[in-house]
């Protein structure tokens, strides 16, 4: 069994990685300390913003579900999705970032 990172000390990395390339990063929510899955919520000024649930694919690897396909949203809507999922998970974490590019900057694949 390999052993995993607590998500507090991954999402603070994450954190501090971002806030050194100069990318606005948030918690907008705490999740638990160890087994916590992440929600990034990506804000493009003036457009809207896209948002990513982390998640396993078919082969078990972590990477990144687009919960919109792609699909630029109003920021209200993606807030009412991440308030929904905080009530049926309350262990979530929830990271807004500020990218024009709409880039999530976690690292693993989006699908």
């Amino acid at each position: 069994m390999s052993e995993r990172l607590p998500t507090e000390l991954w999402v603070t990395a994450h954190l501090r990685k971002c806030a050194a390339q100069g990318l606005p990063i948030y918690v907008m929510h705490k999740g638990a300390f160890a087994a916590g899955t992440v929600m990034v919520k990506i804000v493009i000024r003036g457009e809207g913003c896209k948002l990513f649930n982390q998640a396993r694919d078919s082969d078990g690897n972590m990477g990144w579900m687009d919960l919109y396909e792609g699909e630029i949203v109003d920021e209200t809507r993606a807030d009412q999705h991440i308030q929904r999922a905080i009530q049926r998970d309350p262990d979530v974490w929830v990271v807004e970032v500020e990218d024009m590019s709409g880039k999530n900057p976690f690292e693993g694949k989006v699908f």
